[in-house]
């Protein structure tokens, strides 16, 4: 960190060029990701390791600095395309200015890499947030960012004004069963034998553990980024090295706003682990999301309680509300909707299934389910997307 005569009095200011660490000889790549509904072109930029290994990273979006720690498989490019990812991007960068980056081996970051340990992975995020310019950020760890955002957490506290955790763990050692293990080395076995394979039935299996409820479009797609995210022989190196590391201790020595956020049913990390991380760190607050996706998919009632936790937590200036033509209209909406109608959307809203419903209210789940098809008639609703789209106008109502 730069001396106190040299930092900017405003957290999220971008720091002085003169401190900024740049990939020589590389030029930005501005993508352009759409015109409509919150999208906007993102800036994809080059930042150096402390081992020389480039790490692109991208930013897009508005409000204070989000800086999202690297995912196991992501590709900065392609993710703009998902069926899975896009809805994260788009509102993310609604609350935000989002800044997040390619893992070392993977993506549009330096291909071919050996080493994945803690100590690199804490350089390339260093490396991240020393580029992007932000003297202070929040940041998010996703899956198995989580040892490495605790870790960067504890060696520079000063950088940080909240965390979130989302579907991610402290370390491959705490509480990791002896049936985790065992999935992990069945993991490894697959990636070594199905990954460059131009079917997609191995690596399948990954993608039916990290969405069990997307459509056959959702699972291609993360059949495809599979293979363009990373060789196989990375992604066994990359997984091998994760299982080593612990940065369960360094969850008391922080002391700043913590989210933890995961879906009950994660079948790639366990609930527990949500458990662990909010009951570790000091003041965490937990939100259990009735999902069993380990990212939250756009169509299910857990898409909107996650946007609204986030979005309190980050960005509580930043109202969910639409603006008021949109407002009168959804208002105008929901006013056709009966007691019981309104009582079923106020449960879905706050993540439960019908079967949770009709349990809470005593009624038969298909009473739930004709009272939820006479909602979506009534707000001019269909498929996939509308017991979603229904929750969300009754959020923006306040």
């Amino acid at each position: 960190m730069e001396g106190a005569a040299d930092r900017n009095p405003i957290g999220d200011r971008p720091l002085r060029t003169r401190h900024r660490r740049r990939l020589r000889r590389r030029r930005p790549i501005i993508v352009g990701v759409g015109t409509h509904g919150g999208d906007a072109a993102q800036d994809i930029r080059f930042a150096r390791s402390a081992d020389g290994v480039g790490i692109a990273y991208a930013v897009h979006g508005s409000g204070a600095p989000l800086l999202i720690d690297a995912c196991w498989l992501s590709h900065l490019q392609f993710d703009w395309q998902s069926p899975v990812w896009r809805h994260y991007l788009v509102e993310l960068g609604r609350i935000a200015t989002v800044i997040r980056y390619d893992e070392r081996g993977h993506g549009l970051s330096d291909r071919g890499m050996t080493d994945h340990s803690l100590a690199a992975r804490v350089a390339d995020l260093e490396a991240v947030a020393d580029d992007a310019g932000f003297e202070r950020f929040a940041l998010m760890a996703m899956a198995q960012g989580g040892p490495v955002a605790l870790e960067y957490a504890a060696r520079h506290p000063e950088r940080l004004t909240r965390m979130v955790f989302y579907g991610s763990y402290p370390g491959a050692h705490a509480g990791v069963s002896a049936e985790e293990l065992e999935l992990y080395a069945a993991f490894e076995a697959l990636i070594k034998v199905g990954w460059a394979r131009p079917t997609s039935e191995f690596r399948r299996v990954f993608s039916s553990m990290m969405i069990p409820g997307g459509t056959e479009e959702q699972m291609r797609w993360l059949d495809d980024l599979q293979r363009m995210a990373v060789d196989a022989e990375t992604a066994v190196l990359s997984r091998r090295q994760r299982q080593t590391i612990d940065s369960s201790p360094r969850m008391a020595e922080l002391d700043l706003p913590t989210l933890v956020i995961s879906s009950r049913g994660d079948q790639m990390n366990d609930f527990q682990h949500a458990r662990d991380l909010a009951a570790g760190i000091r003041g965490a607050r937990l939100v259990a999301l009735e999902s069993s996706n380990h990212i939250v998919l756009a169509d299910e009632p857990a898409w909107p309680v996650f946007l609204r936790e986030l979005t309190s937590f980050l960005a509580p200036d930043r109202s969910l509300m639409p603006p008021p033509a949109a407002a009168d209209a959804h208002a105008e909406a929901l006013a056709a909707l009966s007691p019981r109608e309104l009582d079923i959307l106020g449960l879905a809203a706050q993540g439960l299934d019908n079967d949770a419903i009709a349990a809470k209210l005593v009624l038969s789940v298909r009473t739930v389910e004709r009272h939820l098809q006479n909602v979506y008639a009534k707000l001019g609703l269909q498929g996939r997307t509308a017991r979603a789209a229904a929750v969300g106008k009754l959020l923006s109502r306040g």
